[in-house]
């Protein structure tokens, strides 16, 4: 993945309309910018428990991520932190583990939807997905052209703001949390976080509606 600054958020569900429906609203609007399609993407995370934990304390989760635009890789990433990038075979560890990590079932997310590209810009819609049910959609906006989010976010929120309207985001808390004044390139990891952010506030959305909580 080139190094660029890169923002992940869930744009809500217009009123009165599907989520298919909102998503197809949003690839016309990008489309009237002048974007062009640029095939697919894909992000998916998988949930594991640490078994046996002799401290009696709650045990960390462990979130496995894969993302199609590194498809050699795995990203590994303990409820908050840290985190590592792996290779493909890292799933394949995991299963030698499982005396120690159990795969969480039904806890499995992922967001797939389609590549834009405009100007100096990559776009992605994505329809997040929980049990092969739509639960959501996320939006990816990477500026290729920079790698300090402080000198290009004013940009990125301008350009947002032209498709997402009054859905356009803050300053994502994966900048806001890093020392002032350091100014370090955003790599992978950065961009699974916020992927892994968006994930956490859709099951507990499901884990509310399952409830009867509204």
């Amino acid at each position: 993945m080139a190094q660029c600054v890169c923002d992940v958020c869930q744009v809500p569900v217009a009123e009165g309309k599907s989520v298919q429906q909102t998503v197809d609203m949003l690839h016309k609007k990008l489309e009237q910018l002048g974007a062009v399609k640029q095939g697919n993407f894909w992000v998916d995370c998988e949930t594991y428990h640490a078994t046996g934990n002799a401290t009696g304390q709650p045990s960390k989760l462990l979130y496995v991520m894969h993302n199609s635009e590194t498809p050699l890789s795995s990203m590994a990433l303990f409820e908050g932190g840290p985190g590592l990038t792996a290779d493909a075979n890292f799933d394949v560890l995991m299963v030698k583990l499982k005396s120690h990590f159990q795969n969480a079932k039904g806890h499995k997310v992922e967001s797939r939807g389609t590549r834009y590209r405009y100007c100096d810009f990559l776009v992605k819609i994505g329809t997040i997905a929980m049990s092969s049910s739509a639960r959501g959609i996320s939006v990816e906006v990477e500026y290729c052209a920079c790698v300090i989010p402080g000198d290009c976010w004013n940009l990125m929120k301008e350009f947002m703001q032209s498709f997402l309207g009054s859905s356009t985001p803050e300053l994502p808390t994966v900048f806001t949390s890093k020392a002032e004044g350091l100014y370090a390139p955003v790599d992978c990891m950065d961009t699974m976080s916020q992927y892994l952010e968006l994930f956490g506030k859709v099951r507990k959305q499901q884990v509310m509606q399952g409830t009867g909580v509204r």
